[in-house]
């Protein structure tokens, strides 16, 4: 197999970046359920060829988040219960498994855990959900990142955590204020590495589920 050129490490870089910008998207409900995605339309909004937009489509495909039909491009797929019911438990056990790797040198990160918990419970006080929704999610990538496993933090990034969080709110109404008080909680069991934080950590996060 021939190494990839710089030409094609920048590509993948930029679709990349176009891939996050659309699931923003979604997530912000520019695009509904349903709705097509233009290829040419994105490129031409952003300023770059349709190459990388090809790309970060036919990644968000192999996601499970947009659908190609044949002749009439890509669009945002119908999100189902059971789309919601699979997402849920596969992230759970991959959280679960971070803090069993990290526990023994999470303390190292209490103190960004406690910062984005405390933004977490300021947006909760002025109403910001999606404040509220980018900061709960930063708290958990914090743990998944310490956890030191590149593929652990791959696969938990492929799962398009944020946008699926963002469709657990959006369709179930599931509660998210009250989630700062159980990372208060986690983040004690973390500094006392208790051998149930990871079950304490899989169970916080299936309480997202609908």
């Amino acid at each position: 197999m021939n190494a990839p050129t710089p030409a094609q490490l920048l590509r993948t870089g930029l679709a990349d970046q176009i891939r996050e910008f659309i699931v923003e998207g979604i997530s912000a409900g520019r695009w509904e359920p349903g709705e097509r995605i233009v290829e040419r339309r994105i490129a031409s909004e952003l300023g770059v060829s349709q190459g990388p937009v090809r790309e970060a489509l036919r990644q968000l495909e192999a996601q499970r988040l947009i659908e190609s039909l044949p002749n009439r491009g890509a669009r945002v797929r119908d999100f189902t219960e059971r789309d919601l019911a699979e997402i849920f438990p596969v992230r759970a056990g991959l959280e679960r498994t971070a803090v069993e790797l990290a526990l023994p040198h999470i303390g190292e990160r209490l103190d960004a855990l406690e910062e984005h918990n405390r933004r977490l419970a300021e947006a909760a006080r002025d109403g910001d959900l999606h404040a509220q929704m980018r900061l709960s999610i930063a708290f958990h990538r914090e743990i998944v990142e310490t956890a030191g496993n590149r593929l652990l933090v791959s696969v938990w990034e492929g799962l398009g955590i944020e946008l699926w969080t963002t469709l657990s709110l959006r369709l179930h109404q599931t509660e998210i204020y009250s989630k700062s008080a159980e990372h208060a909680e986690l983040i004690e069991a973390f500094r006392r590495r208790d051998p149930e934080a990871p079950r304490m950590l899989h169970d916080h996060v299936m309480n997202y589920a609908p």
